[in-house]
């Protein structure tokens, strides 16, 4: 069976023009204004919070409120001036993930995301009743494990002097998934399990890539690997096929394959991977 991924990569190379630019810059613009006018907006005797027009609630949705099956997603992630913060956080990992994976796999990680949770929340309010009020919080939680399996190694500063890296980092934000699991009343509780499905979709690969492996000793030998592969290839209908986007030179018969010397092992990669793709350490 093909990784999901890849099948989202091959799409997204058939529709170059697919997916929206710079989709975080408009989600923390939009964040940062409906944060303006809540901090201005001043409801009167039994008039609701601005945000609260905002949430994700599936019985207003049915009853025509629609806009609120997206409008969730802009709701800070606090009312304080430490939203700022919060927003510059957002906007730096969803660039850097765009800026990595390309437009139109970015525009698809982050509303498959949003995807899940608004069916999560509309199967919860069909099957007990109750009309759940669901945060994005876990949306933008589970883009920071992609970022954090992509980048392990990269420090930021945490608390804006001590340097931290991702992976560290990451396993707080796993530590944080596990509390909410156990202390959140069922079924609200699995909603961090929903977000963490479109991070196991997307980053299968990078997680496989972290996994404790036997380690072989010595330099690689491209000649006897090279006869390996060509020995593996002899009943496959293709001889070259890319390692991160599957394009097989039978497909594609006038796209340049190359293989990486930086990478553990023989992998070929296509002319559009072979500078943009997590090394193999295997």
């Amino acid at each position: 069976m093909k990784d999901p991924r890849r099948k989202i990569e091959q799409f997204c190379y058939r529709h170059p023009n697919f997916g929206i630019p710079n989709l975080m810059r408009y989600i923390v613009i939009a964040s940062a204004a409906f944060w303006l006018i809540n901090a201005v907006y001043r409801p009167s005797m039994g008039q609701a919070p601005f945000l609260y027009y905002l949430q994700f609630d599936p019985a207003l949705i049915l009853r025509g409120q629609v806009w609120r099956i997206i409008s969730f997603i802009f709701i800070p992630p606090s009312t304080g001036i430490l939203a700022f913060i919060a927003f510059y956080f957002y906007y730096w990992i969803g660039s850097t993930l765009e800026n990595q994976w390309g437009t139109g796999q970015f525009t698809i990680y982050f509303f498959t995301g949003v995807i899940l949770t608004v069916l999560y929340g509309f199967v919860i309010y069909f099957v007990t009743g109750r009309s759940v009020v669901l945060s994005s919080t876990y949306i933008y939680l589970s883009m920071f494990f992609s970022f954090a399996a992509m980048f392990p190694d990269m420090q930021v500063l945490f608390m804006f002097f001590i340097p931290v890296k991702m992976k560290y980092l990451a396993l707080v934000d796993a530590a944080f998934f596990l509390l909410s699991v156990f202390t959140t009343p069922f079924p609200e509780n699995l909603l961090p399990v929903v977000a963490v499905l479109n991070f196991l979709i997307f980053c299968g690969p990078e997680l496989r890539a972290m996994l404790p492996r036997k380690q072989s000793r010595g330099t690689i030998n491209f000649k006897r690997e090279s006869a390996r592969i060509r020995r593996e290839q002899q009943d496959k209908l293709y001889n070259h096929k890319c390692a991160v986007c599957g394009r097989t030179d039978t497909e594609y018969p006038n796209l340049e394959f190359r293989y990486c010397s930086r990478c553990a092992g023989y992998h070929c990669f296509c002319a559009d991977h072979i500078n943009n793709h997590i090394h193999f350490t295997e």
